[in-house]
């Protein structure tokens, strides 16, 4: 995979599916995800992404690949790694500190 570009928080990269290249344009968080998914699998950023093309419903590649990481990720979540990640406090004013979110200011 080659790093193309990046422009207003996307990263353009290269991927082959099927021998056939291909270029997406996502999120810096997304390709760490797709790159963690393609490790905890045992296998690569290209064959995640082929099979993603391979089973992919209505929509591009790169919407189904934002669908397929968060599906995978809600999958693996249960609410003792959600207590342990310190969720539950995302509207609680008292444990702002919390929140995966930081208000600018």
């Amino acid at each position: 995979m080659v790093h193309s570009s990046a422009e207003g928080g996307l990263m353009s990269r290269n991927v082959t599916i099927n021998g056939r290249r291909t270029s997406l344009r996502l999120e810096p968080e997304m390709w760490e995800s797709l790159n963690e998914i393609a490790k905890r699998e045992g296998s690569t950023v290209n064959a995640v992404v082929a099979k993603i093309d391979r089973n992919r419903g209505e929509g591009g590649l790169t919407s189904n690949v934002r669908v397929f990481v968060l599906s995978y990720f809600r999958g693996a979540a249960t609410e003792r790694g959600h207590s342990n990640a310190g969720h539950g406090v995302l509207f609680d004013p008292a444990r702002r500190d919390a929140a995966p979110f930081r208000q600018a200011g």
